[in-house]
This record gives C-alpha cells, sequence and structure tokens, in this order.
C-alpha cells in the first residue's frame, strides 16, 4: 500500500513575511546603532578636553594671569587622536575647542565642539584669582557646531 508523501517546509508567502518583518526592524534599530556609534566616538574628543581643563582650572585657581589665546601649553595643531584632528584655545573665556574627524559620518566630520570654563555667576572667569565653578560643553553660543543628538547627555550645553 502506497501513502501519499506529503513534503514539508515553508510556503513562499511565510518567507516573504518574514523577510518583510526583519526588513522593519532593521530600518528601526540600524539609525538608532549609528547614533550610539557616533556617541561612543564623542567620548574621546571630550577627553581631548582634559589637558585644557585641567591647565585652565590650575592657572585660575592658583591667582595668576591667564595667558593670551593658544598659549595655555595644551594645545595640539595636528593628528590629536583617532576621532580629534586639534585641540585649541580662544577669547572669551577661554573657550576650548576640539576639531573632530575620522567619524565617517559628514554631520560630525569636520565639525567643532567647544567648552567654556564658568564662574559662580555662569559667566565666564573675569581674570586672576577668579574660580573656575563648572565648564559648559557643547553650547552653540561657544561655537559647537556638532547636533545635539550627537553629543553625550553631561555635553549639551
Amino acid at each position: 500500500m502506497r501513502t501519499a508523501s506529503r513534503q514539508g517546509g515553508y510556503t513562499i508567502i511565510e518567507l516573504m513575511i518574514v523577510v518583510m518583518v526583519i526588513g522593519v526592524l532593521a530600518s528601526i534599530v540600524l539609525p538608532a546603532i549609528r547614533s550610539y556609534t557616533a556617541r561612543a566616538k564623542m567620548s574621546e574628543a571630550l577627553l581631548a578636553f582634559a589637558p585644557c581643563r585641567n591647565a585652565i582650572t590650575e592657572v585660575y585657581l592658583s591667582g595668576g594671569d591667564p595667558p593670551t589665546p593658544g598659549n595655555w601649553g595644551c594645545e595640539i595643531t595636528s593628528n590629536a587622536s583617532t576621532y580629534v584632528d586639534s585641540v585649541s584655545t580662544s577669547d572669551p573665556g577661554p573657550v576650548i575647542k576640539v576639531s573632530l574627524r575620522g567619524f565617517s559620518d559628514l554631520r560630525i566630520d569636520t565639525m567643532d565642539l567647544t567648552m567654556m570654563p564658568l564662574d559662580n555667576t555662569g559667566s565666564p572667569p573675569s581674570g586672576a584669582g577668579s574660580v573656575v565653578r563648572s565648564w559648559r560643553c557643547g553650547s552653540a553660543a561657544d561655537g559647537t557646531q556638532v547636533p545635539v543628538q550627537f553629543l553625550p547627555a553631561s555635553c549639551r550645553g
């Protein structure tokens, strides 16, 4: 006696549904992954501020006269790190400016990220003996060009 054998497997419709679901999930997840990757790279750029932050804080807290822009001793003219091209200082403030590179994202590459010291009143320090109470990071008023969605929460103006 012969029995009819039935072939097992998925129909083409079921496979198309699975492919569609995977496509929808990918279209939702991939932009978020790109954003998270850029933010992770941006954390290295924040580390580039550290030498200048320390030098500026020391000068103000020790009561010394602040040097002229570009003469704080923490500036780097090129190739500072993988994602940072240069570190510079300028007035008023002084404002520390980090020029970005290597992100493979045109929304961030060649943009500038800034940080500025603030005293008790929320203004830039006025001179020798001023207290550096906090730092303002990522403010467009200081010259930051990086879109806010790529900045870490600690650096959003």
